[in-house]
């Protein structure tokens, strides 16, 4: 009896010792682990400003105001024509548009301020050298403001002359600023919500307007006084912009931006490129006075598929002898010029492809500023 009570209380002693180690062992741990469940919480507070600081983090928008109906002012908040372009700056424009600044941190820059009908050469190259030098900075997207009567052509120059993948968008409006229900606040923002996003990198310069995006090469006006003017007719616009981001469903296979041949950096002015209109009777006065005026470049706005009268021909044959480059396009407004013999694209007249007559004169004088070869300048029209 006493043998076994002396066996049971050395187990007990010994279980003792054994299990008091691992009683503290257990007890060491238990701080060990709360220290570490409390330098885990400790990291995601760490962390939370880089990470805040990340979603923050907007794209960089330079706005490039030139005036136009988009800051423009009538007499009253009914006053639809006869208003004042030109009247507003960039920076009142982005003022008056709320919640503009969530979508961009943006900056903006006085170019010119005028109604798009004087707009010249001379502006067109500082927007490109302008573009192009922020462009190759920091800043992600650019957007200019600018009247709707020649936006199509400034946004087709650029498209030509801009050295830079990222997006530049051209904006504008029907309806002056001060008018009931006006339309550049929301076009202003989609526009800089375009430039701002990655999808529209490598798209070609843009025109954004009343939630459709159009690329520069086939976008025109179509009426005078409506929100949806501009169109891009036979081929269709590029895409929509959907609760402010771009939706896009095509893109242009033509060449633009950083693949173009044309360099515009040091240039301070433009070949001079005429536009002849023709119709019935129309005689040969406008042709011949271009001519005498040492145009180096003519643009025939020919009917149907660029024709012209057998005189006016004649002229066009001569004057291409002499050394002026002749491009046929059509008053139709859509379809392709093709290349025709009886109509002296043998002589060396250049058919116009699908450029409408006031794109085409852009590509001209921009294809001046390298060669005067009439072959060349068909390789030209056919890239571009």
């Amino acid at each position: 009896m006493i043998k076994r009570l002396s066996v049971a209380i050395l187990c007990l002693l010994f279980c003792g010792l054994v299990a008091l180690p691992a009683v503290q062992a257990a007890e060491e741990k238990k701080p060990a682990k709360a220290t570490q469940a409390q330098a885990e919480e400790k990291k995601p507070e760490k962390a939370a400003p880089a990470a805040q600081t990340e979603a923050k983090k907007l794209p960089k928008v330079t706005i490039l105001g030139t005036g136009g109906t988009i800051a423009g002012s009538g007499g009253s908040a009914t006053q639809l024509t006869g208003y004042k372009p030109g009247d507003l700056t960039a920076d009142q424009l982005i003022a008056a548009v709320p919640g503009l600044k969530d979508f961009a941190d943006i900056s903006a820059e006085q170019v010119a301020n005028i109604g798009s009908y004087d707009m010249t050469t001379e502006i067109w190259l500082k927007l490109a050298k302008r573009a192009n030098e922020l462009l190759s900075k920091d800043t992600d997207g650019i957007v200019i403001t600018h009247g709707t009567d020649t936006q199509e052509e400034t946004v087709y120059f650029l498209n030509l002359t801009v050295k830079s993948e990222k997006p530049v968008v051209t904006v504008g409006a029907m309806r002056p600023a001060t008018a009931i229900s006006a339309d550049g606040p929301l076009n202003l923002l989609q526009a800089v919500a375009v430039a701002g996003s990655k999808e529209a990198r490598g798209k070609g310069s843009l025109l954004v307007m009343n939630g459709e995006i159009n690329g520069a090469r086939e976008v025109t006006k179509t009426n005078t006084l409506q929100p949806e003017t501009f169109r891009s007719n036979d081929l269709g616009f590029l895409g929509y912009v959907v609760n402010n981001a771009p939706v896009f469903y095509r893109t242009s296979l033509r060449k633009h931006t950083k693949d173009s041949e044309f360099d515009v950096s040091k240039l301070t002015a433009l070949p001079k490129v005429e536009i002849v209109y023709t119709y019935v009777d129309s005689g040969l006065d406008a042709l011949k006075g271009v001519i005498a005026g040492k145009a180096e470049g003519i643009v025939i706005a020919g009917m149907g598929n660029g024709s012209v009268s057998s005189e006016m021909l004649k002229v066009m044959k001569e004057a291409v002898a002499q050394g002026i480059v002749i491009v046929r396009s059509s008053r139709t407004g859509t379809g392709m010029i093709t290349f025709d013999p009886k109509k002296g694209d043998d002589a060396g007249v250049v058919a116009a492809d699908s450029l409408n007559p006031q794109k085409a004169r852009i590509l001209l004088m921009l294809a001046l500023t390298k060669t005067k070869d009439p072959k060349d300048i068909r390789r030209i029209f056919a890239t571009y």
